[in-house]
């Protein structure tokens, strides 16, 4: 910047040099005119401008020459040129190793000696960031308590209920400062497909065992009530016989009706390891609640109450089997009514809305008569059933559906009375 300004000023200096000379030889030939001997004084006047004008050249060139040796001049330099082989196989080692920690299949953090929780990859940004954990700051101080022994599950809310996380946590020692480096893997996902496979494998063997043998001994009892019948029929009995046949063929009516009703109540099982695979297409939600009221509204009118459907925006549309789709919102409103149909006005509202993080959510909330707080963590398990005569397969199959098309589903404990659940794609 200085050398700049030199030059700059050299230039000034020469060109107002030059200015001031024929302003000069410029008067000398004005008073060269005016006077008897006007060619001698011209000529003297030309030639002593002429010798001056040369002298100024020549020293102001040589200055200019001294300004531009004693200012190097900055040539760019490559990284190439800059670079060993030795610190460019370092250099793109580092790189390598932070592509790698940015994209790792985990949320990763560092803690501090003072307990600071740091996000050091994009798993762990994702892991904080709007329509994942509820309360951020709540989720880095149950990091921060955790200690460097082997692994723990723990458990965090998130806008979609409660999940579940493997954490690790191992210590180290930077640049002389102590530290904690916490690996955080969520597998709720994870864990809740092995459960319900679990689950199906074993409804699918149990169904099978106990169908094979129910159903010879319904199809034995009601062929041998009719066995009796016809000998009651035919033959003449006195009275102490006929009371026994009577007392017989009481008994073998009920032996095959709770046989009959036993196939029954298993064949319904068969449902939650019987799903077939999902068909997805593109589905119009308010299309499909429209289905849905049409279906829903008269039952809740017919006890008094209201079903309310909205979508917002009204262009929300999601990727899955419409079909599967309908039956597990069909069994949460099924399950609603029953709920709030001692209440003086029943009513549910179903919204479908983009939640933080632009998830698809779709809201099920009514007024009856909720969950209780010890019995939220089981009621989607297969044979659970708060009611006196439920069989436990209604939310154990909308789990199933809304987990095979892509999707999650949670209670979430309402603001006010009734039940809350939550399906998130």
């Amino acid at each position: 910047m200085a050398s700049e300004r030199a030059r700059k000023w050299l230039e000034t200096l020469a060109i107002g040099g030059g200015v001031a000379l024929l302003m000069a030889l410029s008067a000398a030939a004005v008073l060269a005119a005016q006077s008897a001997q006007a060619p001698r004084w011209l000529v003297l006047c030309v030639l002593g401008g002429v010798a001056a004008a040369s002298v100024v050249w020549r020293g102001v060139r040589r200055l200019v020459g001294r300004a531009a040796i004693s200012t190097p001049v900055a040539m760019p330099v490559t990284d190439d040129a800059l670079l060993t082989p030795d610190r460019r196989a370092l250099l793109d080692t580092a790189q390598t190793l932070e592509a790698h920690l940015e994209h790792a299949p985990m949320a990763l953090f560092r803690i501090d000696g003072a307990g600071a929780v740091t996000a050091l990859n994009a798993g762990a940004r994702r892991l904080l960031a709007p329509g994942r954990a509820s309360d951020p700051a709540q989720l880095l101080q149950l990091v921060a308590d955790q200690s460097a022994q082997g692994r723990r599950l723990i458990r965090y809310d998130t806008e979609r209920g409660a999940e579940r996380a493997l954490v690790s946590v191992a210590a180290l020692t930077v640049r002389g400062d102590s530290q904690r480096l916490a690996a955080l893997m969520p597998v709720e996902s994870e864990l809740e497909a092995e459960a319900m496979q679990a689950w199906r494998q074993l409804v699918q063997v149990l169904t099978h065992e106990i169908m094979n043998s129910l159903t010879p001994v319904a199809s034995l009892s009601r062929t041998a009530c009719d066995l009796l019948a016809e000998a009651r029929r035919d033959a003449a009995l006195d009275a102490a016989h006929e009371e026994v046949a009577a007392d017989i063929a009481t008994a073998l009516d009920a032996i095959a009706r709770r046989a009959a009703s036993l196939v029954d109540f298993v064949g319904s099982y068969r449902t939650l390891s019987a799903v077939p695979p999902p068909q997805p297409e593109r589905v119009r939600l308010q299309e499909l609640f429209a289905r849905l009221a049409a279906l829903i509204v008269p039952q809740w009118q017919a006890h008094g109450g209201v079903a309310t459907f909205s979508v917002e925006p009204a262009s929300l549309e999601v990727m899955v089997d419409p079909g599967q789709l309908e039956q597990a919102l069909i069994n949460l409103l099924k399950n609603a009514l029953e709920a709030a149909q001692d209440r003086a006005r029943p009513a549910v509202t179903v919204q479908a809305l983009l939640g933080k993080g632009g998830r698809l959510q779709i809201e099920l909330a009514d007024n009856g008569c909720g969950v209780p707080d010890d019995l939220a963590a089981h009621i989607f398990t297969p044979f659970f059933s708060t009611k006196k005569q439920g069989r436990g397969i209604g939310l154990a199959l909308v789990r199933q559906l809304v987990h095979a098309n892509g999707g999650m589903v949670r209670y979430a404990r309402s603001v006010g009375e009734g039940a809350r659940f939550i399906l998130s794609f």
